[in-house]
């Protein structure tokens, strides 16, 4: 069966393969920029393809639901991996009632504890990442990863989530951000509360730079 591209991005693009080895695969391939030496052009999609299946792996050992990974190539700057039917939580937030998304993003915000404690940035940290799969939300597009343990970038996830609840579900933002806090207190623990008062820091900086 023929590859499906379904998506283009600017530094991936993703592809559907209906019938890779007897079932459905994405095929996340970064693709060759003429604007970079080739050697130079060559390592980074490398590093970076190695680095995101890595991200990948290290969050699905913290226990946060992620797309299994079939094949790696990193001479090619392809990761196969599996084919998360659902939707994505953006497209499904109006769908739901009231109680039903909260139920969601008390789960996201769980999730998102369970990322940031086991010292994991998502870096783009939006309901157009996250696939609603039945009962789990799984976390996609690692792209922006990092390893780190920094309340600094911790804050920048969290504040990614907010802008997002203000720009797309701003009707019913704050129970919304209300049920997420709630989750990733649950699985951060104490420090939950220092990522949400440096996020609030972030904001106000954003404000006073687009003031001048």
């Amino acid at each position: 069966m023929a590859l499906i591209v379904i998506a283009k991005g600017a530094e991936a693009d993703l592809i559907l393969d209906p019938d890779w080895n007897g079932r459905k695969a994405l095929l996340k391939r970064r693709g060759v920029k003429k604007y970079r030496h080739p050697q130079i052009d060559r390592d980074i999609r490398r590093y970076r393809t190695l680095h995101e299946a890595d991200i990948i792996h290290r969050a699905k050992e913290a226990g946060v639901p992620t797309p299994l990974i079939y094949q790696l190539d990193p001479e090619e700057a392809t990761i196969v991996m599996e084919f998360i039917e659902g939707t994505k939580v953006r497209d499904v937030v109006p769908m739901l009632s009231l109680e039903e998304n909260r139920a969601v993003f008390r789960l996201i915000g769980e999730e998102s504890g369970k990322l940031h404690a086991a010292a994991l940035i998502h870096g783009d940290l939006t309901t157009s990442n996250m696939i609603k799969d039945g009962d789990r939300v799984v976390f996609i597009d690692f792209g922006l990863g990092e390893i780190s343990k920094e309340i600094e970038k911790r804050g920048v996830d969290f504040n990614l989530m907010v802008r997002m609840l203000v720009s797309t579900h701003y009707t019913i933002m704050e129970p919304l951000l209300e049920s997420f806090k709630e989750g990733y207190r649950a699985t951060m623990g104490p420090e939950a509360e220092e990522v949400f008062q440096r996020a609030d820091e972030i904001r106000r900086r954003g404000r006073y730079i687009d003031k001048e």
